[in-house]
């Protein structure tokens, strides 16, 4: 790889030896790559928590070696710096606030404490969500970017017009003490045009249909990128939100386009490029169907938990369920967790949001959701969810029946204890 003199002088631990492990990891991973450089970056977001048990052992020697070898990979307990570039912290394993609602072990949340103001005095900023964007790390157009976390990635990409790979915990923390990373994949232009066509031949507009849209278009996509052009309506935050985390789920999609609303095409010309639609792909009422009845792995009407926030609610969202909410009350059989980054929770408190959800019999959780933490409450056997992710991942993680609709299907199950459906 061509290194700069910078580069090199870190490589060779003038900023210490944690600098030097990290540039030697980027230095590997990057030949590996077949990338020719590295790229500068001041936006890194990662996972740098510690809340597993398997993690338990390393964190008993301390936070220095968690990070050591958890996000440089190495042997050796390194001294580590402040870091280089911005940095934040995703979503966690543990909810800080209601760690006993979720069933945690104590000593797990001490222990992530620790490592947070480990990390924390380090300059890592602890957002601990799946949606940094929500909260304060909205990458510029054309920003050079080393994200994880498949839903952010895609928003990154498609949605902002950042340039990201999906990162691991690894690349992560060698880029924090770096601000650089290999230059390939979706940093590069060439690499970011459409291949792939989908017409949508049916409205898409609320949340759910841009979930369903998300699910279709990555099943049939996998890791392509898709230009998406039709019936197309308003979007915004939320709905791309749903559509990125979907078709992450269902295939490997990192990258899209829809011709005048996300900011790297005006045209489907500017969209595709140089390139060609390799394969083009219609989504109708038939899709449309077939996908939504797909995302139902239940058979049981009977529903005793409901999960909203995955990815993670906005404020907004927060606010539509507490007023759908406001004056009711759950089903005594039925559990409903809302999930929310815990800067938009300290939001939803101020505007009386939490306390209309709790009244209800709802909790407002922040930190992590069921799919990351492995927990949900006990004695849980059917879910509904009005995300098509939750929806994709958490049946086989939780080992549960699994429905999938609105937000309004899910609540009226709640409020009934009985799922009736959208169909």
């Amino acid at each position: 790889m061509q290194l700069t003199d910078a580069e090199c002088a870190m490589r060779d631990g003038a900023q210490g030896d944690a600098v030097a492990a990290a540039m030697d990891l980027l230095i590997r991973y990057g030949e590996a790559l077949d990338a020719d450089r590295l790229i500068e970056t001041d936006n890194v977001a990662g996972a740098f928590n510690a809340s597993t048990p398997s993690v338990r052992p390393i964190a008993e020697r301390g936070m220095a070696e968690v990070f050591s070898k958890l996000n440089l990979d190495s042997d050796k307990t390194l001294d580590i710096p402040h870091m280089a570039a911005r940095t934040c912290q995703l979503i966690t394993g543990i909810d800080d606030q209601n760690w006993a609602l979720q069933g945690a072990d104590p000593q797990m949340i001490e222990m992530q404490r620790k490592n947070e103001a480990f990390i924390g005095k380090r300059g890592i900023n602890l957002f601990a969500t799946c949606t940094p964007y929500q909260v304060g790390n909205v990458p510029t157009f054309g920003e050079h970017c080393a994200w994880m976390e498949s839903s952010a990635v895609i928003y990154c990409n498609g949605a902002l017009g950042g340039r990201t790979n999906v990162e691991g915990k690894e690349s992560t923390g060698a880029a924090a003490l770096t601000g650089r990373i290999p230059y390939w994949g979706y940093h590069l232009t060439e690499n970011r045009f459409g291949n792939r066509h989908v017409r949508v031949d049916v409205p898409v507009d609320t949340m759910m249909d841009w979930g369903l849209l998300g699910y279709f278009t990555g099943e049939q996509v996998e890791e392509a990128i898709p230009v998406i052009e039709g019936q197309i309506g308003h979007t915004d935050l939320i709905k791309l939100k749903h559509f990125g985390a979907a078709a992450a789920s269902s295939g490997g999609v990192e990258m899209y386009h829809i011709p005048g609303r996300t900011p790297e095409a005006r045209t489907p010309d500017e969209a595709f490029g140089p390139r060609r639609a390799e394969a083009s792909f219609v989504y109708d009422a038939a899709a449309r169907k077939s996908v939504y009845e797909m995302l139902q792995t239940a058979t049981d009407p009977k529903v005793d938990f409901i999960m909203l926030g995955c990815p993670h609610n906005s404020i907004e969202q927060v606010g539509r369920i507490a007023h759908m909410l406001d004056g009711k009350r759950l089903h005594p059989d039925v559990q409903m967790w809302v999930h929310t980054p815990r800067a938009i929770r300290d939001v939803a408190v101020r505007s009386g949001y939490v306390t209309l959800i709790e009244a209800a019999g709802g909790q407002v959780m922040s930190d992590t959701c069921p799919a990351i933490s492995r927990r949900i409450p006990e004695g849980v056997r059917v879910i509904a969810t009005d995300s098509a992710k939750q929806a994709h991942y958490l049946p086989a993680i939780a080992k549960v029946q699994g429905w999938f609709g609105s937000l309004e299907a899910c609540i009226k199950a709640g409020l009934t204890g009985t799922w009736k459906g959208d169909f």
